[in-house]
């Protein structure tokens, strides 16, 4: 325990957590849901080896799977409204134990913001049971002055208060009764971290109760060492990861240089079920914040060194083929599939069918093959996908389907139409090793249920504007589908092109809904907003909230192509900004919108950034002159400004 916070009493006598001693454990959850991650149980069961009794508190209305999972490994289960935090979770189990407290000999209060067992507990619990102590925690917080969140003194070092541990003296003391009868309400995080997480430890060593951490900051650094030194401390024996890591603003995490893909690992070098940590983070994490987070880009080999021959997932490939000239250079990217699969392809005529079948009958197949002629080509590759073929996808034949289209995007520039083409299947269907190693990751990972080449940049504007205007109609979808996963704010993370790999059940949600042709058609068919274009961005949200996770891959001489032009395109918007990558942003998030770069825009970034509360006067002072602007477009600023500068050489200058 550090000592930098003056005691008001004389440290009190502490003892040793005694031989047989009875513990009880007060755990508070929160799901949007009302459902639990299996993330919980499996920490609870493992927490039954250490305590006697088990309270779960949840802070909100449970379904009843969630409650029958939670009654299945606790010995109570209550549920309160969704106020005061964690913090006033703790309070109600208090309170609903009562005088049964002193029972006890040690009292647990944790939450559900962390995965574990990822070490053991044993060790811990062996190492802190020796220690003559009243009260300890998993990890701490160093002092930091001024307080980072009232700006004034200093927020104290402090135990965190995710897992905090009090032996009977304490819980037995006036202090102790004290402190939870007059615990403030708390509305906001930073009231949760104020008034209690970071008075805690100070006030009750103030009364002289003696305190330890079990794992201690690994640097004098002001960082929440949990967050950032994660792995580190997993090496150190630390049985708990907390989860922020991986839902973190990415910006931040580049800033402090955390890799939570070495953290990931980690968690798996030392046992945890990753597929559990995976299922619960795909469901509650904004796709593309994930995904940068934990690194979940997989540059994949060119030769075969991943694929389990041995255990062939049954395969369907399914190929909207619109333009035949293309049908053999799609089909030669198919066959490159390792093993047997079948196929189906879907065209929009019956011409078009004839030469897809005179291109088959001239190849070797592997599998069942069946050319369709959709109903309608409204929604083109989208409504083939999930309404010609929803009967294959659905009976459960199938554990991973390959969806591709031919695509030309006549209506771009040749050569951003040219490369977007190339950027799908060169990253899809590369070579035999490549797709083979592809297949081999949805083989180890059962919670995989999408992989597709990253975001398409290249000749388009996608980056920060790949909603176009297809924001709000997702929402609205996403709603009417039960898809609670977190949208992404700024760009989805999105199969652009429509092209992947994907196990049919993560896709259940979306192939589940009645859809027709119609809901594809009418005069918004193709533009932003309409269906199909809202249900290309669709997939990674929909199989999130079956707990399916996504990657993205890449051959390596893609990522030459990208990786080079986005570090260059980022030095160049960098160099009219001072500081680190992620304050730039935050000034250019402040800003707003930089419109076209009149004065009236510039003024409402100065106002944004100065002055919120002149926006609104501004913009209505710029309505009143609108009839003047077509008059003042007219002045050319150059000759004005030549008129009013001195000339060079003149005294003046």
């Amino acid at each position: 325990m550090r000592t930098d916070e003056l005691a008001t009493f004389p440290a009190r006598q502490a003892e040793r957590f005694p031989e047989n001693g009875r513990r009880l454990l007060i755990y508070v959850v929160y799901d949007r849901r009302g459902e639990v991650e299996d993330y919980i149980p499996y920490a609870l069961k493992d927490l039954r080896r250490f305590c006697d009794r088990i309270l779960v508190v949840s802070n909100g209305a449970l379904t009843a799977e969630g409650r029958s999972v939670l009654e299945g490994v606790a010995d109570d289960v209550v549920e309160r409204t969704n106020t005061g935090f964690d913090i006033w979770g703790y309070k109600h189990g208090l309170d609903l134990v009562g005088e049964s407290i002193h029972d006890y000999d040690e009292v647990i209060l944790a939450n559900d913001t962390w995965f574990g067992p990822v070490r053991p507990f044993d060790p811990v619990f062996e190492r802190m049971d020796r220690q003559e102590l009243h009260f300890w925690g998993m990890t701490d917080h160093v002092r930091v002055e001024p307080n980072p969140f009232t700006h004034v003194g200093y927020l104290a070092y402090h135990l965190q208060s995710y897992w905090l541990v009090a032996r009977k003296e304490l819980v037995a003391s006036t202090e102790w009764r004290d402190y939870w009868s007059d615990l403030p309400e708390m509305h906001t995080y930073s009231d949760a971290v104020v008034q209690h997480e970071a008075v805690f430890t100070e006030k009750l060593t103030s009364h002289g109760f003696v305190g330890a951490v079990a794992f201690p900051s690994i640097t004098d650094k002001i960082e929440n060492h949990a967050v950032l030194y994660a792995e580190q401390l997993l090496d150190a024996g630390c049985p708990t990861l907390k989860r922020r890591p991986f839902f973190q603003w990415p910006p931040y995490l580049d800033r402090v240089a955390v890799v939570g893909r070495w953290t990931l690992e980690a968690a798996a070098r030392y046992g945890y079920p990753m597929h559990i940590l995976m299922q619960d983070l795909a469901r509650n994490v904004e796709p593309r914040t994930l995904n940068a987070d934990a690194a979940l880009l997989n540059v994949i080999a060119e030769h075969d060194n991943a694929y389990d021959a041995d255990s062939p997932l049954r395969t369907l490939a399914v190929a909207h083929i619109y333009y035949p000239e293309l049908a053999h250079s799609m089909l030669d990217g198919l066959d490159r599939l390792p093993g047997d699969y079948d196929l189906v392809v879907t065209t929009s005529d019956q011409t078009r069918a004839d030469q897809i079948r005179a291109e088959l009958a001239s190849r070797s197949v592997r599998g069942s093959v069946d050319v369709r002629v959709v109903e309608s080509n409204d929604g083109r590759d989208q409504s083939a996908f999930l309404i010609a073929c929803r009967e294959e996808l659905l009976n459960g034949d199938y554990e991973l389907v390959v969806k591709i289209h031919s695509k030309k995007t006549p209506q771009d520039a040749f050569n951003a139409g040219r490369h977007f083409a190339r950027q799908q299947f060169d990253n899809l269907l590369h070579s035999p090793g490549h797709v083979a190693n592809v297949v081999g990751l949805f083989q180890r990972e059962p919670g995989l249920g999408l992989a597709y080449p990253p975001m398409v940049h290249i000749g388009y504007g996608t980056m920060g504007h790949a909603w176009w205007d297809n924001r709000p109609r997702f929402v609205e979808v996403a709603a009417e589908l039960g898809i609670r996963v977190p949208i992404d704010e700024l760009s989805p993370l999105a199969p652009f092109g429509s092209m992947y790999f994907a196990r049919p059940e993560a896709l259940r949600i979306l192939l589940e809904k009645d859809w027709v042709y119609s809901d594809f058609g009418g005069k918004d068919a193709y533009r932003d907003g309409g269906l199909a274009h809202v249900l290309e961005r669709m997939p990674s949200y929909a199989a999130g909230e079956l707990g399916f996770h996504t990657r993205t891959i890449a051959t390596p001489a893609y990522l030459a192509r990208s990786y080079t032009a986005l570090e260059y395109n980022l030095d160049q918007m960098s160099s009219t900004f001072t500081d680190t990558t992620m304050q730039q942003i935050e000034r250019m998030r402040a800003a707003g919108d930089f419109g076209e770069g009149r004065l009236e825009d510039f003024a409402y970034m100065y106002a944004r950034m100065n002055r919120p509360d002149l926006e609104p006067r501004m913009r209505a002072a710029f309505e009143r002159v609108a009839p003047w602007r077509r008059r003042l477009s007219r002045l050319r600023p150059a000759r004005i400004l030549r008129r009013l500068l001195p000339k060079p050489g003149s005294k003046g200058a």
